[in-house]
C-alpha cells in the first residue's frame, strides 16, 4: 500500500470523517462556538496551528482532485482581458454540470425516510446558510463588494428575520419533528458532506483564497435553482409539510437571480479589479463542483446500499410517483 500523502495516516482527507469533523469544529469557533467553550478559543494559538495544518492538507487534496476530474477549469488566454473570459468559463462550467443526480433521485424515487436523510445531511450547512461568504465582504471592494452585499442581503431575508434562509430551513426541519441544533447532526454526517461545507470556510477565512471563495459561490448558486426545483417536486410527491416546500420554492427563484449576480456582478467585477485572481476564481468554482459531486455520490451510494439490505418490495409504495 502506498504511503499516505496527507495529515498523519489519512490517505483521503476529503472522505475521512475524523479529519473533516476536526476541521469543522475548529471552524465553528469562528461562527457560533460551543456551549461551555471559552470564546477566546477562537484565537488560541495552538488551535490555529492545528487548523492551518489541516487546511494545508485539505487544500492540497482539493487541488489534486480538481486536476484529476472533468471539473478542471479551462486555461485563460494570457493576452486577453481575463474578466469576460472568467464569466464565460463559469457559465460553461456550470451549464455543463447538469442537474444533480441527488436532486433527480429526490424528485423521482426517494422515500420520506430518504428525504429526511437528505435534510439531515445538509443541515450542517443550511443552518449556517451563507455565513461563510460573509467573511469575504471586508476582503473585496468596489462593484464586487456591492454585489456580494446585495446577494447576502437576499440570503438573510431581505431585512425580514423570519425569511432568513437558515430560518426557513430550520422551520422545514421543525415541520418534520427534526432537531434544529446543528451539532445533533454531526454524529451521522459523512466525511464527504463535511468536506463540502468546510471548503467554503477554508476559502472564506483565508484572504489569499478570496477569489476561490467567490468562484465557489458562483458555482454553488449557478447549480442550485434547477436542483431545488427537482427537490421541490419530490417534496410535493411525498406530500411533505408546507414548510419544506417553502424552503425549496424560495430557492428556485432566488438562486436563478443569484446565479447572474455571482457570476457577472461579483466574479466578473472582482477579476476586473484584481486580474491576478482570475485563476483562483475558476479554481474555486471547479472545487465546488468536484467536492460537491463526491458528497452527492456518497449519499446516493449509501441510499442504494440501504435499499439492497432491505427485503424486496420495501418502500416501493412511498417511492413511486
Amino acid at each position: 500500500m502506498p504511503e499516505a500523502r496527507a495529515y498523519g495516516d489519512v490517505a483521503d482527507c476529503l472522505g475521512d470523517r475524523d479529519f473533516q469533523l476536526a476541521l469543522w469544529i475548529l471552524y465553528e469557533l469562528h461562527y457560533r462556538g460551543f456551549e461551555g467553550v471559552d470564546d477566546a478559543a477562537e484565537w488560541d494559538p495552538l488551535l490555529l496551528v492545528s487548523r492551518a495544518g489541516l487546511e494545508r492538507t485539505m487544500e492540497h487534496a482539493v487541488r489534486e482532485l480538481v486536476a484529476s476530474t472533468d471539473h478542471a477549469p479551462p486555461a485563460l488566454e494570457p493576452d486577453s482581458d481575463p474578466a469576460p473570459q472568467v464569466v464565460k468559463a463559469l457559465v460553461q462550467m456550470t451549464i455543463g454540470d447538469g442537474v444533480s443526480p441527488v436532486a433527480t433521485f429526490l424528485r423521482r424515487r426517494a422515500t420520506r425516510e430518504e428525504f429526511r436523510d437528505y435534510l439531515a445531511e445538509r443541515a450542517i450547512y443550511h443552518l449556517r446558510e451563507s455565513d461563510p461568504q460573509s467573511f469575504v465582504l471586508p476582503r473585496i471592494d468596489g462593484a464586487a463588494k456591492a454585489a456580494l452585499a446585495e446577494l447576502q442581503y437576499d440570503e438573510y431575508g431581505g431585512g425580514r428575520p423570519d425569511r432568513l434562509h437558515a430560518t426557513l430551513f430550520a422551520r422545514a426541519l421543525e415541520s418534520l419533528d427534526m432537531s434544529t441544533d446543528v451539532a445533533s447532526y454531526l454524529p451521522d454526517v459523512s466525511g464527504e458532506t463535511l468536506a463540502s461545507v468546510n471548503l467554503m470556510s477554508l476559502f472564506a477565512l483565508n484572504r489569499r483564497l478570496r477569489g476561490a471563495a467567490m468562484g465557489h459561490l458562483a458555482a454553488f448558486e449557478a447549480t442550485s435553482s434547477l436542483p431545488c426545483e427537482q427537490i421541490l417536486r419530490g417534496a410535493r410527491r411525498l406530500k411533505l409539510p408546507d414548510a419544506v416546500q417553502d424552503y425549496y420554492d424560495e430557492h428556485v427563484e432566488a438562486d436563478a437571480v443569484h446565479e447572474q449576480l455571482a457570476i457577472r456582478n461579483i466574479c466578473g467585477n472582482l477579476v476586473t479589479a484584481e486580474p491576478e485572481l482570475a485563476d483562483d476564481v475558476l479554481f474555486g468554482a471547479a472545487a465546488c463542483l468536484a467536492v460537491d459531486s463526491r458528497a452527492g455520490q456518497k449519499l446516493l451510494t449509501d441510499w442504494q446500499d440501504r435499499r439492497d439490505r432491505k427485503p424486496t418490495g420495501s418502500g416501493r409504495a412511498e417511492a413511486a410517483g
